[in-house]
């Protein structure tokens, strides 16, 4: 717990900071609500796809958390809602595994497993993510020795929970409202 000034340990501070920004950043009222859409850039080698998307295209992720996902547009603006709810965690957590994914090398596998984990997974995270103790426990023996598949039942369960509960809100609100008039 964090108590008195001079003996908060590192990680409260690291948290205070963290809800000084995003307070900072809820009393700075943009002219529009796409004005906060920052589009998110999966390969930064390549320019970000920046145009909004077709109303067609846009209907599409009523239905489907997978076409939002695969579009940067519609990233970025899942991402600004929900960061405006202070619930970014699960998307985070879902693209550092879509990251994972893509890495060769078993010692930068090894190296962004525990990463993710220590941001994630572990008990008191920086940007833990609410999953079950079974699929906690699935994860961490599956960390013993990494594999592109470690993070896959926790991800799962990521996924069906942004599906289930932060979709239906996204599609609510006035980030895809304003994408969809």
């Amino acid at each position: 717990m964090c108590k008195g000034l001079a003996a908060l340990p590192h990680s409260c501070l690291e948290r205070a900071k963290e809800i000084k920004i995003k307070l900072g950043i809820l009393l700075q009222k943009p002219d529009s609500v796409v004005d906060l859409v920052i589009p998110y850039n999966e390969k930064p080698e390549k320019p970000t796809k920046t145009q909004k998307p077709s109303l067609d295209e846009a209907l599409q992720w009523r239905d489907s958390l997978d076409k939002l996902l695969q579009n940067n547009y519609g990233l970025a603006s899942f991402k600004s809602f929900l960061k405006s709810e202070f619930s970014e965690e699960n998307l985070e957590f879902w693209i550092a595994c879509e990251d994972y994914k893509k890495i060769k090398s078993p010692v930068k596998m090894a190296e962004k497993a525990k990463q993710i984990y220590e941001e994630f997974i572990q008990t008191e995270a920086p940007k833990e993510v609410n999953i079950d103790h079974f699929t906690k426990d699935i994860t961490m023996k599956s960390l013993v020795e990494p594999s592109l598949s470690s993070f896959d039942v926790a991800q799962k369960r990521i996924h069906a929970l942004m599906e289930k509960d932060s979709l239906p809100r996204f599609v609510r609100s006035e980030f895809y409202q304003e994408l969809i008039k």
